[in-house]
This record gives structure tokens, C-alpha cells and sequence, in this order.
């Protein structure tokens, strides 16, 4: 893997909190870099492919567009844990799926527009080979942290 550069730790640090919403973002990010939209773009692209940057987009305030979530706990038979986390992964709604020690193994979040499609997607998933058991963790009340990692 290679070291990043001072002008990547700086981009990635503006990605982070300051992505303009235009119709030429990583121009405007390159003129405050000192640089060109074509540079960002480029770094961009060795940073993706380099595994540093998984993806650039926004988030939304799920629950204001009528979403509602749940984190989901999987125990699942260490011989299906890839078929079952591709098969959740295929849900649009499932919005991270993380391995885990211990019992429940494989953990999911999910973000439904309809109780009626959560629930069917639980029961679904619940039924796929190698799921021994689950448990609903329905969120109450969101508790939203701002992760940003500061880059030197």
C-alpha cells in the first residue's frame, strides 16, 4: 500500500466535512488545493484503488424520508457466513454488514419505508441456510455521532 501524500491527506480531510454541492465539485476542491479538477480526480482514483477511499456520497436523514431502522443480529454456521451476508447484502435497505466474534456472528443494519418490508425481509433472511437465529434490535431513538478522521 502506498503512503499517502500531504495533498491526499488534504483532500480526503475536505471529502470529509466540505463536499460542494454544484455541478463541478472536485473543481472547486482542486482551486482550494492549489490545483486542477483533472489532479483531485486523478488522486481520487489511485486512492479508490489503493483501498484508502471506499466511496464518496452524502447522507440523509433516513427517518425524515420515511425510513425507519433496525440492527439486525445474526448467529449464522461459520461454512454459510458468505452466502448469507451476499444474500443480505442484496437487500437495498441493508445498509452495512459487518462479521463479529461471538455468537451472533454477522450484523446488518436495515432501512425500511414500510414495517410491512422489514418484516418480510427479517423473515427471509431468517429462513436463509445456515441462519441458526436473529434478533431484531429495533432503533427507538437515533443517536447520530459525527465520525471524521483528521488527517496529519
Amino acid at each position: 500500500m502506498m503512503e499517502l501524500t500531504a495533498f491526499d491527506k488534504a483532500l480526503l480531510n475536505l471529502l470529509q466535512t466540505e463536499l460542494p454541492v454544484c455541478s463541478h465539485p472536485f473543481a472547486r476542491l482542486g482551486a482550494e488545493l492549489g490545483t486542477d479538477e483533472a489532479t483531485v480526480l486523478a488522486h481520487l482514483k489511485h486512492l479508490k484503488a489503493e483501498g484508502y477511499l471506499r466511496r464518496i456520497g452524502t447522507f440523509f436523514n433516513s427517518s425524515r424520508l420515511g425510513y425507519e431502522g433496525t440492527l439486525v443480529a445474526l448467529e449464522v454456521e461459520e461454512d454459510q457466513m458468505a452466502s448469507v451476508a451476499e444474500a443480505v447484502n442484496r437487500y437495498p435497505g441493508a445498509t452495512h454488514n459487518y462479521e463479529r466474534e461471538g455468537q451472533y456472528n454477522l450484523w446488518f443494519t436495515l432501512l425500511t419505508p414500510d414495517p410491512k418490508i422489514e418484516r418480510k425481509i427479517l423473515r427471509e433472511v431468517r429462513a436463509l441456510p445456515g441462519v441458526r437465529a436473529m434478533m431484531n434490535l429495533k432503533a427507538h431513538k437515533k443517536y447520530k455521532i459525527n465520525v471524521q478522521f483528521h488527517l496529519k
